[in-house]
């Protein structure tokens, strides 16, 4: 909810002098006298108050990915596009996978530009020995010169990711580079214009760069409630939930629902209600005094989000938190992590907003997922 400052005007009071006069006879008129005129002070200068973003009701939309061989790629709702390499799927010894991403937005107002990220994460020789450069068809090529990267592997035939030494940690297959770059040109408004990466032409681009939607939310305040077994067994019920009670390593029961107050009196709760070999599926629930309902969102959560049934009535999320107000899902593929769906959701009093997604379709060895929407979220 915004609230819009209220300026209150107070009309100046004039004071009228008061003249006592005897009945009987008629008062004696005094002189008169000029009281000083007393000026008004001047208005204090007031700062002026900006005027609060309102929430754009934008229906959230994440973009689809696309895979080109060895390279998924794909674009967000404000045209901000990635493309990702993928491991072979026959497997190999390099862990290695390298993101690019390009901003919306014609070069000469500032956008176009490019950004690399290299994941080692699941690399042990990039642990101990840190990529430092490329080579690309045997040309050297800084490690964070994105944009030399990108327009030289448009027409390559070999990358190699290199150590401090020169040692080759990984080669990174092309097949499928050129097609995705070409995709992300088409996306973004540039094929045959100056700014294009591989579709090039002399006409100077005119690229879109849409704006971040706005969603209004509100920052958690309050108590969380504290539910009673009769309330865990209606929404157990409710849900179809049928998660026998065991503990995990901590001797904790997994079945143990958590509770966040989200302000007014409302309580989330995330009751775990199926698990998995790596997803652990927790029905959402809105608790307000004695009245429990399930929660709404504004976009599918969890495995909806990735095309599959979570076997439940309920909205529901996959490994879901909430921290710093934000209700986050992440679905994983398989055990890795390197497919699946990653979400965030922010209360705006009534229901979830989807607020941020990012998605891998491939399970290929990148766990660097490609932002697919996002919006800017306002708390007042």
């Amino acid at each position: 909810m915004l609230c819009k400052p209220i300026f209150s005007a107070l009309a100046p009071l004039a004071i009228l002098p008061l003249a006592a006069c005897s009945p009987s006879q008629p008062a004696p008129q005094p002189k008169a006298e000029t009281a000083p005129k007393t000026e008004p002070a001047p208005a204090a200068p007031t700062t002026p108050q900006p005027t609060p973003a309102a929430d754009s009701h934008t229906p959230p939309k994440p973009g689809a990915l696309k895979t080109f061989t060895d390279w998924t790629v794909g674009c967000d709702n404000t045209l901000r596009c990635t493309l990702g390499s993928l491991l072979p799927e026959a497997g190999g010894e390099s862990m290695i996978t390298l993101n690019l991403t390009r901003e919306p937005g014609p070069v000469a107002s500032g956008g176009g530009k490019i950004a690399l990220a290299l994941d080692t994460r699941n690399d042990d020789a990039a642990t101990k020995r840190p990529p430092a450069s490329f080579t690309v068809d045997g040309k050297p090529i800084a490690l964070r010169n994105a944009a030399a990267l990108a327009a030289a592997i448009a027409n390559a035939q070999s990358l190699k990711i290199l150590d401090a030494n020169g040692a080759t940690l990984a080669t990174v297959s092309l097949k499928g580079a050129a097609a995705a770059l070409r995709y992300i040109d088409a996306r973004q408004g540039r094929a045959g214009s100056t700014d294009a990466i591989v579709a090039k032409g002399p006409a100077p681009s005119a690229a879109p760069a849409p704006p971040l939607p706005i969603i209004t939310a509100i920052a958690p305040s309050g108590t969380a409630a504290k539910l009673t077994a009769a309330q865990v067994a209606t929404m157990r019920k409710r849900a179809t939930c049928d998660l026998a009670s065991f503990p995990d390593g901590a001797g904790e029961s997994i079945t143990t629902p958590e509770t966040h107050a989200l302000g007014g009196g409302k309580s989330l709760v995330i009751l775990p209600c199926s698990t998995g070999a790596y997803n652990l599926i927790g029905a959402l629930f809105i608790v307000d005094g004695a009245s429990i309902t399930p929660a709404q969102l504004d976009a599918p959560a969890g495995f909806e989000a990735t095309g599959a049934d979570t076997g439940t009535p309920v909205k529901s999320v996959i490994n879901g938190t909430f921290e710093d107000g934000i209700l986050t899902s992440y679905a994983k593929g398989r055990g890795l992590g390197d497919c699946g769906s990653r979400q965030g959701f922010v209360w705006d009093t009534t229901r979830f907003r989807l607020s941020e997604q990012a998605d891998m379709s491939e399970c290929r060895g990148n766990t660097d997922y490609i932002t697919t929407w996002r919006a800017k979220v306002i708390r007042p």
